[in-house]
């Protein structure tokens, strides 16, 4: 990779198979890429539905002795009342804005984007669809947690109120504790239309993902990103 190692390169692309009418975004998470990702959603994958895959920059993280890694803001701790990077939670979703600005570009509505993501990048797609102003299709945020609960208030909400939220969580999960799963929907329930949040778990999962997990996810995609045509 050339260049200022704070750019990543291009997002992971799994190309619709027909005309994209609609769009998944997700982010993986702490020191991952955006292929395992890009894999995985090709094993789920919608005729209709491009999906789009984004890789961290790299950066020192706090919580893993600074040793630099794709990271989308740094973690400080994983303790509930951890101090938090908010200015780099904040800056990391204006990226992920603009990255939905370039698919409403590209001709697709951003009612017609589902953002997601797994653990880190879960937390920030939760953070980025709460704070947007883009109405997005849903939310499917895997074993992750809600950044900045404290100061994120039901008045600074965007535009997705009502909009339908995945939480999905490891029963079994060591890294970032089932509780924290079941305290972020707690949370988004005050916040949102509470109808609209569903959570799932599975039992025996540790911090990854499932095949049942995987149905669950396709199903919800294909339920909020209908074909249109």
């Amino acid at each position: 990779m050339c260049g200022n190692n704070m750019s990543a390169p291009l997002p992971a692309i799994v190309p619709a198979a027909r005309k994209a009418t609609a769009a998944v975004i997700f982010l993986h998470g702490l020191g991952d890429t955006g292929h395992g990702w890009a894999e995985a959603m090709a094993g789920i994958r919608t005729p209709h539905v491009k999906y789009i895959c984004p890789h961290a920059p790299v950066m020192p993280v706090t919580l893993n002795m600074n040793m630099a890694m794709p990271s989308w803001f740094d973690i400080i701790g994983l303790s509930p009342d951890a101090e938090e990077d908010e200015t780099g939670i904040k800056k990391a979703a204006e990226n992920i804005k603009s990255l939905i600005d370039q698919e409403v570009k590209n001709g697709i509505p951003s009612h017609r984007i589902i953002l997601g993501g797994f653990s880190q990048g879960g937390a920030l797609s939760l953070y980025t669809a709460l704070t947007t102003h883009q109405k997005l299709a849903g939310v499917v945020a895997l074993s992750c947690w809600l950044p900045l609960r404290n100061t994120l208030s039901k008045s600074a909400l965007g535009s997705n109120k009502e909009i339908p939220v995945l939480q999905c969580h490891g029963e079994a999960d060591p890294l970032v504790p089932l509780i924290f799963g079941c305290l972020t929907v707690e949370k988004l329930k005050t916040m949102m239309n509470p109808n609209s949040v569903s959570f799932k778990t599975y039992p025996r999962m540790p911090h990854n993902a499932c095949p049942e997990e995987m149905v669950d996810i396709k199903q919800f995609i294909e339920k909020q990103l209908p074909p249109i045509d």
